[in-house]
């Protein structure tokens, strides 16, 4: 079951940002691609076809893995992916991989012709690769916005976006085009059917990776939170940009699989909270003799955008406390608000956000399942830092204050519990149970 860690009301409208997230102080410039040959464009204009005479089309009909007039080292790489597909779940068979390899010998006559051919044959293999590398597998994935969920690939997009790094050859050794996730647990899946791992292991191992292939790779502005590990990592411009660790939701208060859009940070904010926590440990403090203000509390009249103040005094706590009567309660921002200073939201029906925490102990545990779903962060202000490129301004003391991000950043929740270790293949321990 899901637990809303408080209801985060959004503002009406919201700004829609598309630019990807950037260091101001940094101006990454593509290098000019090198000169083909008038012969080789020609046969590659002749020889294209489909997608293909779409993306060549667009550069001029310039090759993408022929250097210096030969096809290049980058094919021994893409060479390599094929054929251990296996790993990834598909067939090596499907993408023909002795046939790129005869086209490649015969390129080296040097004829345009020939190495036309092997040029657009590497690029379709190479397209058809990633469609099916990125094609959802079994993993279960709430989509918050729709414009997440993957959709099948065009081989013209798929050849774009690798044309576009400055390094062509680390995109394509790095496999720049999945998640550091998904690579970490290819090379588990690699090492771990070497060892002899059993059967369930290896179908578990299946579905971590399942939900790796999701996750997007470096070169998208994103941030992945990985509820098994209590980690976070922040990405973009083909790097990861940085780290943190988080608290994240309790066996019986999950953080679900869940990918949005973060839009808004909000700055001192005031917690919400939630029905059962109102029923179960606010209402008993009162009858036991704490007031609401000891408490940093407030009661509302409704969970409208301009509730009334309610008297402590004029409420049925008896009736609060049997779960008879719900009552909207907020924390007043400040240094002790769980909220902390800041928190950032994304739309979503499970009530789930990042916020900034004042309970410092929790990080420093090795297990960090404690919150009601959502994610405290160990750094928010490194985290605002990176989101709104440039420091978050804290002095001022007005109350949620919301503030568009300069572009809306995809985040992913996930659940990755394979991990390496000396002796092979390991699993933390599956808390949310889902692994089974």
């Amino acid at each position: 079951m899901l637990a809303i860690c408080a209801i985060a009301a959004l503002p009406l409208t919201v700004a829609s940002a598309h630019a990807a997230p950037k260091k101001a102080s940094k101006t990454v410039t593509k290098a000019a691609p090198a000169p083909a040959s008038p012969a080789l464009v020609a046969a590659i204009r002749a020889e294209a076809g489909g997608d293909l005479k779409s993306f060549y089309g667009e550069r001029g009909y310039r090759p993408l893995w022929v250097r210096a007039g030969k096809i290049g080292p980058d094919a021994q790489s893409l060479l390599g992916w094929l054929d251990s597909a296996e790993l990834d779940g598909l067939k090596s068979s499907s993408y023909r991989p002795d046939r790129l390899r005869a086209l490649i010998s015969a390129a080296r006559s040097g004829s345009p012709e020939a190495v036309a051919r092997a040029e657009l044959a590497l690029s379709d293999a190479f397209a058809r690769y990633v469609r099916d590398m990125r094609t959802p597998g079994k993993a279960k994935m709430i989509y918050a916005d729709r414009s997440l969920k993957p959709k099948r690939l065009a081989a013209a997009a798929v050849l774009r976006a690798a044309a576009f790094p400055q390094d062509f050859g680390a995109y394509l050794t790095g496999m720049g085009w999945m998640s550091e996730h998904y690579l970490r647990l290819r090379n588990l899946a690699a090492h771990a059917g070497k060892a002899g791992a059993s059967k369930q292991d290896l179908a578990r191992l299946r579905l971590n990776l399942d939900r790796a292939r999701i996750l997007p790779g470096p070169y998208v502005y994103h941030i992945v939170v990985d509820a098994s590990s209590g980690q976070l990592w922040y990405y973009g411009a083909g790097k990861r940009a940085g780290s943190m660790k988080v608290v994240v939701g309790a066996p019986e208060t999950q953080t679900p699989m869940l990918a949005g859009r973060l839009q808004w940070a909000i700055l001192n904010p005031y917690w919400n909270v939630p029905d059962y926590l109102a029923q179960k440990s606010i209402a008993p403090k009162v009858l036991a003799g704490r007031s609401l203000a000891s408490l940093r509390m407030e009661a509302l009249s409704d969970w409208g955008s301009n509730p009334q103040k309610l008297d402590p005094a004029t409420i049925d706590w008896q009736a609060v406390a049997a779960g008879d009567r719900a009552l909207r309660l907020r924390e007043l921002p400040g240094g002790a608000n769980s909220m902390g200073k800041v928190k950032f939201l994304f739309p979503n029906k499970e009530g789930i956000y990042l916020h900034d925490t004042p309970e410092r102990a929790l990080l420093a545990k090795p297990d960090r399942h404690f919150s009601n779903g959502c994610i405290r962060l160990e750094d928010a202000a490194e985290l605002g830092r990176w989101l709104m490129q440039r420091p978050i301004a804290t002095r001022s003391k007005t109350p949620e204050q919301a503030v568009p991000l300069p572009a809306q950043v995809p985040v992913y929740l996930t659940y990755i519990t394979a991990v390496a270790t000396k002796r092979g293949i390991a699993f933390r321990d599956d808390v949310y149970g889902r692994d089974g």
